[in-house]
């Protein structure tokens, strides 16, 4: 057992915030973010990328950046974990408008056509929405031939799997899925730590700079999964065990729903937990957490003690 104080342990990150031609201001109205003006579409909470650097605010490697400190203390504080970078990415989305049709490559794809990046694997926790809300999960060619027919053709409602979403749902988007978050939804998005994006559509709307934004047709017809098979709903079907629903587990992230009533304890066996609360108030190892919270937890705590009435999502490899 570690004789190091959990609470001087937990890394508290400082959040990066991304206007996007898409996004709104729930993150301040929501969760009392302090963000710039402008269409907020995204929190970067925990993240290593140089596209977003979280600054540390408290706890190991304070007033440096999450990626300096992996680079240092990697394999004494995140012991166990490999690669030369941070692999999770913790976001909030505001979706104030529709986000493009999109599809993310694969490592493999990523690391030859994007100078190394990794790929995107991702999973959406659906935190609210509005009534009648839907998202895009998956799309209906069988073969690369005819998506770009019906890409050319325009042919959207024939092309798009498109599925009704309620609060409290969850999508596993794999690589190769063609996918797009739409109008009137909040997601907490836990990801590989990736900003590859190849645009399918984009509903022909003008960036800042007043021309369409790029799209990435070939990379797209590329990348995509003909096989995939579309899910009909995000309803979580998975058991809740002694207050935990195991969400989604895969060879890059494992994601689990927490509700605490109470005190409840986490033992903490990898090589970081990745913490976000999504509705209540409570305790983290000592430390008063509320909605919008998010807690970096390195492998020196063996436990994390939870206390309170609140909801999380909890990630780690």
């Amino acid at each position: 057992m570690s004789t190091v104080s959990p609470l001087s342990q937990i890394i508290q990150l400082k959040p990066i915030f991304h206007q996007k031609i898409w996004g709104g201001r729930r993150l301040e109205t929501v969760f009392g973010y302090d963000i710039p003006e402008g269409k907020i579409g995204e929190c970067w909470a925990i993240s290593a990328h140089p596209n977003g650097d979280c600054l540390i605010e408290a706890g190991p490697g304070m007033g440096g950046t999450l990626s300096k400190l992996w680079a240092a203390q990697r394999d004494t504080l995140f012991a166990g974990a490999t690669g030369d970078r941070f692999p999770l990415l913790i976001k909030i989305l505001d979706a104030d408008g529709d986000l493009s049709i999109q599809v993310h490559p694969d490592d493999a794809y990523a690391t030859e056509h994007e100078n190394g990046s990794l790929g995107k694997r991702e999973c959406w926790y659906v935190l609210d929405c509005e009534p009648g809300a839907t998202i895009i999960v998956g799309q209906r060619a069988h073969n690369r031939a005819e998506l770009a027919e019906m890409i050319e053709g325009g042919r959207w409602s024939e092309l798009l799997n498109e599925v009704p979403i309620h609060k409290g749902d969850f999508f596993q988007i794999d690589p190769g899925t063609v996918h797009a978050i739409k109008a009137g939804t909040l997601i907490l998005e836990t990801q590989q730590s990736s900003d590859v994006t190849y645009r399918v559509y984009d509903y022909d709307r003008l960036g800042d700079d007043g021309k369409p934004r790029p799209l990435h047709i070939q990379q797209s017809l590329d990348v995509v999964d003909y096989d995939q098979v579309a899910p009909t709903s995000g309803t979580v079907t998975a058991p809740e065990v002694d207050g935990v629903t195991g969400l989604e587990s895969n060879s890059c992230y494992t994601v689990d729903r927490v509700r605490v009533s109470g005190i409840k304890n986490l033992e903490q066996h990898w090589p970081f937990l990745c913490l976000s609360v999504i509705d209540g108030a409570g305790e983290v190892c000592g430390l008063p957490v509320a909605k919008g919270k998010h807690l970096l937890v390195p492998a020196t705590v063996d436990q994390v003690e939870l206390a309170g009435d609140m909801e999380l999502i909890v990630s780690h490899l």
